[in-house]
């Protein structure tokens, strides 16, 4: 697959995030990487729900490794079973913060 990449940026006058939904249908491993640029707090969530029905209000949930939750630095991470969709936040900061995301067995 190729890769997906978001970036964001300046959230000084709040949070913004970007939903990106991921192929539930492939290989359930799939791999993240954030890079940051200047001052930027990221956090990296998760959800089950699909986020393209109009009667779910998704429930999305913290990374459940710490290292990729209200971070300011570059990290890798990773899931061993795919989410529906991964929500990246820039909690704060006016820096910018770039996700990378690998699925194995994606077709896009």
């Amino acid at each position: 697959m190729r890769p997906i990449t978001y970036t964001l940026s300046d959230a000084s006058g709040g949070a913004k995030s970007q939903v990106i939904p991921i192929d539930y249908l492939a290989r359930p491993q799939v791999s993240l990487q954030v890079d940051v640029t200047g001052t930027a707090n990221w956090t990296i969530q998760q959800t089950l729900d699909d986020v393209f029905d109009p009667n779910v209000t998704p429930l999305y949930m913290d990374h459940p490794d710490s290292n990729m939750v209200a971070q300011t630095v570059d990290r890798q991470g990773n899931y061993g079973y795919t989410p529906f969709a991964v929500k990246f936040v820039l909690n704060s900061g006016n820096g910018s913060a770039r996700i990378t995301i690998l699925q194995t067995g994606a077709v896009i």
